[in-house]
């Protein structure tokens, strides 16, 4: 496949126009390809040097980076920086760069909904924030995409044993939970059972924060990667309970899924999921 097909079979998957106007998607790094065709592409979440050093080692012709490396406005690009000189290191070897970030969340059955689906199955599920280009790709089957899931559960769970939904759907041996009371056994009363959940892969908090409490029919569990000490607390205090994963592990689990819609839009590619992109934070 050359290289214009094959950045049109990204875009079609995850269309750049769904992705929220702050974001950075699509081609950031478009060097002089080493090859006229694409044969070898690699998939991460972040462009880190171990990460680097696969793609070349792998001698792909494009590294398609769940987040954006070129995020912020950039003035220059030289070897004084880390990104300056992965970036460098990308182009001489004349491997392409491709971010689908929020557009991969936004799209039905992307991210957003892959993690849903970790917690059990759901009578209904919405956008917390529907994304503005939706109406006018409806005919594309993009109904219902944005940014953030709230769902409603077929079938209540505990707390307990939605965390441990969670751990076994991502794979993690440990998470960080601010559980309401009401959440929790005690000896006069039995936990409260959940329905409903708000998640958002990565960073969810500007998502979260304009929901009311459960008392008021808003979610009585909030799981997302990273979210801010006093924003936790308030939602405890509102009686809901938060799960927190760090902010990556939300997220690298639905790589496999996005490589084979890649490789079901190509022949002769070989696409490979990144064994070397990690989470920096890791427990002791």
């Amino acid at each position: 496949m050359n290289h214009a097909d094959f950045f049109a079979l990204l875009e079609t998957l995850t269309p750049t126009r769904l992705a929220e106007p702050w974001d950075n998607v699509g081609l950031l790094l478009d060097p002089e390809p080493a090859r006229s065709q694409v044969a070898r592409v690699l998939v991460a979440i972040d462009l880190t040097e171990p990460v680097l050093a696969e793609a070349l080692a792998f001698d792909a012709d494009v590294v398609v980076a769940y987040h954006p490396a070129i995020f912020s406005g950039l003035k220059r690009i030289t070897r004084e920086t880390p990104m300056g000189r992965r970036l460098l290191r990308l182009a001489q070897a004349g491997v392409a760069l491709w971010s689908p970030h929020t557009a991969l969340d936004a799209i039905p059955g992307g991210m957003n909904d892959w993690l849903a689906t970790g917690l059990g199955d759901a009578a209904t599920s919405a956008a917390l924030k529907p994304c503005a280009a939706a109406p006018e790709l409806a005919g594309a089957g993009l109904q219902g995409a944005g940014l953030g899931r709230l769902i409603t559960l077929t079938q209540p769970v505990t707390l307990a044993a939605a965390v441990a939904r969670l751990k076994t759907h991502l794979g993690l041996s440990h998470v960080r939970v601010a559980a309401a009371p009401a959440h929790v056994d005690r000896p006069d009363a039995p936990a409260l059972p959940i329905d409903r959940i708000a998640l958002c892969p990565g960073a969810g908090g500007s998502l979260f924060a304009p929901l009311p409490g459960p008392t008021a029919g808003g979610p009585a569990l909030y799981v997302t990667g990273e979210w801010g000490h006093h924003d936790v607390l308030a939602k405890v205090a509102q009686g809901a309970s938060v799960v927190l994963t760090e902010h990556s592990n939300t997220e690298r689990g639905f790589l496999p899924i996005y490589a084979t819609w890649l490789r079901q839009g190509t022949t002769n590619v070989d696409v490979r999921v990144s064994r070397r992109d990690a989470d920096p934070l890791v427990v002791w």
